[in-house]
């Protein structure tokens, strides 16, 4: 897939605020600092498009950027340790779910995991829940330049004591941002969820 333009369309916190213009939308979802805005600019061949942080939590809308004037990527606030308090996680979950539940133009959710850790709680929970869903998912293991050689084969098979990945609608990749390992394959998922 090409990108030829891109950009950020519109930030949202509740349905009257998302894009009208019912293209298809693919949600990236994970923990904070897991590497969402990294991928985003990566794969838009874009700088700063998707603001990255050194502050965790700092992604509190959900926001849509418009590739190719025919797709949306969506970033989802992160969950995990965002330095928020209990009522605005509340309204993040709130949110979220509502957009993930309800969203007709939504045709796919990439979960980022970050390669070097084990799949946390919430990741869990997230994944369960987009299988639940019944959404076409992709798990894309993200900082695999951070691994020695050794570990990067232990990844796939420790990903796999903690998430059933035995199902049709499940694809794993691994990614970096900054060796741009498999963006071509990430780029063919979404190619592929938003053209169905």
């Amino acid at each position: 897939m090409i990108i030829k333009q891109s950009k950020y369309a519109v930030s949202a916190v509740k349905e009257s605020q998302y894009p009208q213009d019912d293209l298809p939308e693919i949600a990236l979802a994970g923990r904070s600092n897991v590497g969402k805005s990294s991928l985003i600019n990566t794969f838009l061949g874009r700088k700063n498009l998707a603001r990255t942080s050194s502050q965790p939590g700092k992604t509190q809308t959900l926001n849509f950027y418009l590739a190719n004037e025919a797709f949306y990527l969506v970033d989802v606030p992160g969950y995990g340790f965002a330095k928020v308090s209990q009522k605005k996680r509340e309204q993040f979950g709130e949110m979220i779910q509502d957009y993930l539940e309800t969203r007709a133009d939504l045709c796919g959710l990439i979960l980022l995991i970050d390669a070097r850790h084990q799949p946390t709680k919430d990741d869990i929970s997230m994944y369960n829940y987009a299988l639940l869903l019944n959404l076409p998912i992709l798990v894309v293991c993200t900082k695999m330049d951070k691994l020695k050689k050794n570990e990067v084969q232990q990844v796939q098979s420790r990903l796999g004591k903690y998430l059933d990945l035995n199902h049709d609608n499940v694809t794993v990749l691994t990614f970096s941002s900054v060796t741009k390992l498999h963006l071509a394959e990430l780029g063919d998922w979404i190619e592929d969820k938003v053209s169905e």
